[in-house]
């Protein structure tokens, strides 16, 4: 049977007029879109002469990420999408012309002296420019003085730049896991060896806070294990770390 042309033309219009909203309706930025402008202008708080120089004369640069199962990507099936990963993807997309290499050297329950103990094999081995040490996830401070914890991370430290190798350090992720511990003695420690030592920091554990306190759910940004970060967080923290870095540089 043939339908009338006019009542073809009144269905046509009426499912125009229900599409005409979603077709305009601006998409919702993403939970990693919106952790990023959350902290936009991040700065790492202290210089990366080594990485300067190098991104600055077009040479190659080698980076090691060493921690824990935050380093190694928890959860993520593929390695572009762990922290490294991100950040390299993010580097290149910043200075197209560099050459950059990155040897993921995160370790699934690892500590501050378990992350130590391997600096000779999964650090020094690749002849790094820029470590980025991702710590206190796993060390158990209850019982542990604040003292004893600045004195570790200050070793490790001494020992990454006593070989000319720029330093950045990462703190504790915030999720519901860590926020039922007594991470505030952790964050506490590696601030003050940050303020004392003068090294450069991303501040995880704020800059995720943060992204909650702009309206992103920290489910969204939190694994289902409730510990680990999710992937909208990972991408967050590696595009993030990214352009403070090149923003430091220049």
């Amino acid at each position: 049977m043939m339908v009338p042309f006019r009542s073809l033309l009144a269905c046509l219009c009426s499912v125009i007029l229900l599409c005409a909203p979603a077709m305009g309706r601006v998409p919702e930025p993403s939970p990693a879109e919106q952790c990023l402008a959350a902290n936009e202008g991040l700065s790492l708080g202290a210089a990366l002469p080594r990485t300067a120089g190098i991104l600055k004369n077009g040479a190659p640069l080698r980076v090691v990420a060493i921690g824990s199962s935050s380093t190694v990507g928890l959860w993520m099936t593929r390695e572009e999408d762990t922290y490294p990963g991100v950040m390299r993807r993010e580097l290149v997309r910043l200075v197209p012309s560099l050459q950059v290499e990155i040897f993921n050297a995160g370790r699934n329950g690892d500590t501050i002296p378990g992350n130590i103990a391997r600096f000779d094999r999964d650090v020094f081995a690749h002849h790094p420019d820029l470590v980025i040490w991702q710590i206190g996830g796993n060390d158990f401070t209850w019982g542990e003085e604040a003292a004893s914890l600045m004195q570790k991370i200050a070793s490790g430290i001494a020992l990454l730049r006593a070989q000319g190798i720029d330093v950045i350090l990462m703190d504790q992720q915030y999720t519901p896991v860590i926020l039922g511990t007594q991470y505030a003695k952790m964050q506490g420690a590696i601030a003050t060896v940050v303020r004392e030592h003068q090294v450069a920091y991303l501040p995880r554990f704020d800059m995720l806070h943060k992204a909650v306190q702009s309206g992103v759910s920290i489910m969204s940004l939190t694994s289902l294990d409730g510990l680990h970060m999710s992937g909208e967080a990972y991408d967050c923290v590696g595009r993030a770390l990214a352009r403070a870095i090149v923003a430091g540089v220049k």
